[in-house]
């Protein structure tokens, strides 16, 4: 019934709410928007599906790993592109850590013995299997530990920390044992971190069909989804503490830095790591003993999930290659005619695990044809007001090497111009996704509202706003009947922004379309043109309206006679983010309360299977009483300042007043700069890397978000004396925020 529904409500939307066209744009005068629209047309008019896939072709001949030929290759083959095209292109270099396997081993030992193959499939009719076979790496986890390790195996679920509380509550301690975790529910860095926190001397982490195999579709290539013998390769460097070279901590990895030793890098991880195939772990699984898993710890391979710990046996070795190499960041340059010193940044990242089609190469040739463009557009007379950086990075799989460096050995000068980052990623046919600094937010909503959808003619806001309404919970139906515009999610980590938006406070988006070309060739070998061209984006129209979204958000940024920030939204935003933590902290006391009490009925004990051995959990300590009132005023302040900035520029566009080079230069300075005002320059606790006090990646969810961090992580790990410094500390930001916008608001008033 779903589908016919959709198909109703989307001719609805193409009746009743055909594409926006707005009288007048967020940053332009009236006189400015009919203009920019018109460029915009232009723009997208000029696009060329072929050429993506084209661009896909050529870069995805062979395996283009950091430190391979063909990444240098395939850098500057996109430097030529850039330099005929008119741009001031460099190729700029940094030397960074990058293990490579020297041995990987996997042995069961008991109850029988079997011996992990530790390979993948190479599917002989795609056309890429000859370079396969050839050059590329197998699989493994880079920034493993290294070690030859034999323990008893235990089965951890997906391996984060609730996981570890029902093993404890089955009595099973994973101390000097070896783990084996699935993919999901976190990041994979995570699952080895928590591992060896616990205690394990190695961890195993596998794709189970469940998620992404046979149980969603045929197996490639008579589908998109994973074989039995695919493997996710991946990096399991300590993202939640800083991504980045793990040598050179803070500062760019030139080819004279100082650079830590290996042993005190604090990024790497301590034990083991290996990740398999479902084929090599079904063996592992089917061996184990113990209580069988809970109902929502089984997957779907033919056996009897169980916990183990006990008669399992397993031996796991695995050494590296510990080199330098070199990542090639490739740097694009159209200077601005009237603020060459605001800089306005396009990224992607050209590496790849394997051949890397749909990741990261499907969302790299959209930002490649918008350059093309741009230069297009330049030719017949226009230029940008702002200088326009288009950013093509290396080294984003094993832990956003490029970016870091980049933006670390620039920080000073970035801190300066630049006005905001726009990354993409990876892309497919679907739904619209954008995640970023919520004071770009309406940017975004307006932006969206104008590309049109391939497949439904609505624009891609409209389509997002169907789905959402049919198939979304009730909490996102409300959501979209009751809200106008879309929202923007928050950003953790896990793609190049990272640096841009937490580390130096510079305003981000991350951009891409996603959900319908659904496959299982994640950093897989099987992430190939052919399956891209059959599975991802077949006629590339997807790529083309990626070029569209982030083309016109570039154009506006870079354009605008003043800023389009809105400051409305982003209070809006972050009072709810403060009302969520007021709430946890409420629901935090009453839970614990429960908790306690039915420890003390000795309820646990009683609710257990007497069969099998359980041990009770402790009494938990009471929540305090938490001062959120910093917290609150801090937000009530912003949301005050953040209406009279809106009121002040509503007036002075009414007076159709207009401002001189100097002054439209320093009022924007003030704007772009508000995202600064966020940073606390001594960081979160326990990662002094990540100083933005909004958005960062959970400490135990590796990409996904926690807003307000350092609150509310000091609640989920009852860490009561930190969680009020933090209220204090974010209280402090938001008022940095609220004075940078006064001053702004006063700026205008002059």
């Amino acid at each position: 019934m779903r589908a016919p529904l959709c198909r109703l409500l989307l001719s609805f939307l193409v009746a009743v709410s055909p594409l926006y066209a707005a009288e007048s744009l967020t940053g332009f005068p009236a006189g400015q928007a009919t203009k920019q629209l018109a460029l915009e047309a232009r723009h997208d008019a000029a696009l060329k599906a072929e050429n993506l896939k084209t661009w896909m072709r050529e870069l995805t001949t062979r395996p283009h790993h950091l430190g391979s030929p063909k990444a240098k290759e395939n850098a500057e083959f996109i430097a030529r592109l850039f330099r005929e095209w008119g741009y001031e292109t460099e190729i700029e270099v940094f030397d960074v850590l990058f293990p490579t396997p020297k041995t990987r081993e996997l042995s069961l030992l008991r109850p029988f013995p079997f011996k992990a193959s530790l390979t993948e499939q190479i599917i002989a009719t795609d056309s890429a299997a000859a370079a396969l076979a050839k050059e590329s790496l197998p699989p493994y986890n880079a920034y493993s530990g290294e070690g030859d390790v034999t323990g008893p195996l235990v089965y951890v679920n997906q391996g984060v920390p609730a996981d570890y509380e029902v093993l404890e509550q089955h009595g099973i301690s994973v101390k000097g044992k070896i783990v084996i975790a699935r993919y999901g529910g976190s990041w994979r860095g995570i699952k080895a971190k928590v591992a060896a926190e616990k205690g394990a001397v190695g961890c195993i982490i596998f794709n189970d069909p469940l998620e992404d195999g046979f149980t969603q579709g045929a197996a490639y290539p008579a589908g998109a989804y994973k074989h039995d013998t695919a493997v996710q390769r991946g990096s399991v460097v300590d993202l939640p503490m800083r991504p980045g070279d793990p040598l050179t901590p803070g500062y760019g990895a030139t080819k004279d830095a100082k650079r830590l030793p290996r042993s005190q890098a604090e990024t790497l991880m301590k034990i083991p790591v290996l990740p398999i195939s479902s084929a090599d772990a079904e063996p592992l699984l089917k061996a184990m003993d113990g209580p069988v898993a809970p109902a929502e710890w089984r997957g779907a391979l033919p056996l009897t999930y169980r916990l183990g710990g006990g008669q399992t046996v397993v031996r796991l070795k695995a050494e590296f290659h510990w080199n330098l190499v070199p990542t090639y960041n490739v740097i694009a340059r159209m200077k601005g005619s009237q603020f060459p010193d605001q800089w306005v940044l396009r990224g992607n990242h050209h590496d790849a695990w394997v051949i890397g089609a749909r990741d990261p190469i499907s969302a790299l040739v959209p930002l490649l044809e918008q350059a093309r463009v741009f230069a297009e557009l330049a030719k017949t007379g226009w230029r940008p007001k702002r200088t326009i950086l288009f950013c093509v990075w290396d080294g984003e799989e094993p832990g956003l090497l490029g970016s870091t460096e980049w933006a670390e050995h620039h920080a000073d000068e970035l801190r300066r111009k630049a006005v905001a980052y726009v990354n993409t990623d990876s892309n497919s046919r679907g739904l619209l996704s954008i995640g970023g600094s919520h004071s770009m937010e309406t940017l975004a909503a307006e932006v969206a509202q104008v590309v049109p959808d391939p497949q439904t003619g609505v624009s891609v806001s409209e389509r997002l706003r169907s789905v959402r309404l049919v198939r979304g919970t009730a909490d996102e139906k409300k959501e979209f009947l009751t809200r106008k515009t879309m929202r923007i999610d928050a950003l953790g980590s896990g793609s190049d922004y990272s640096v841009f938006l937490q580390h130096l406070g510079i305003a981000s988006y991350y951009i891409g379309f996603r959900g319908e070309g659904r496959g299982g060739e994640y950093h897989t070998c099987f992430d190939t043109f052919d399956h891209y061209a059959r599975y991802g984006d077949p006629d590339f129209s997807y790529g083309v309206a990626l070029a569209k979204v982030c083309g016109r958000i570039t154009l506006r940024l870079a354009d605008a006679e003043i800023l389009p920030f809105d400051f409305n939204a982003q209070a809006e935003t972050l009072n709810r983010y403060i009302a969520d933590l007021v709430k946890q902290a409420d629901t935090l006391r009453e839970t614990t309360d429960t908790h306690n009490k039915l420890v003390a009925d000795d309820r646990f004990r009683l609710a257990a299977d007497p069969k099998e051995k359980f041990v009770p959990p402790a009494r938990k300590d009471p929540v305090p009483h938490l001062n959120f009132a910093p917290l609150l005023n801090a937000g009530k302040n912003l949301k005050d300042g953040a209406a009279a900035f809106h009121k002040a520029l509503e007036q002075f566009h009414a007076a159709n007043r207009l401002l001189g080079t100097g002054e439209t230069e320093q009022l924007n300075q003030l704007i772009y700069q508000t995202e600064r005002a966020l940073i606390h320059e001594a960081g979160l606790p326990r990662r002094p890397w990540f100083r933005h006090q909004i958005y960062a990646p959970g400490f135990y969810t590796g990409y996904g978000v926690k807003t307000i961090p350092g609150v509310r992580e000091g609640l989920e790990e009852r860490k009561w004396t930190e969680t009020q410094e933090q209220i204090t500390h974010t209280a402090a930001a938001l008022d940095r925020l609220a004075r940078q916008i006064a001053t702004a608001t006063a700026k205008l008033k002059e």
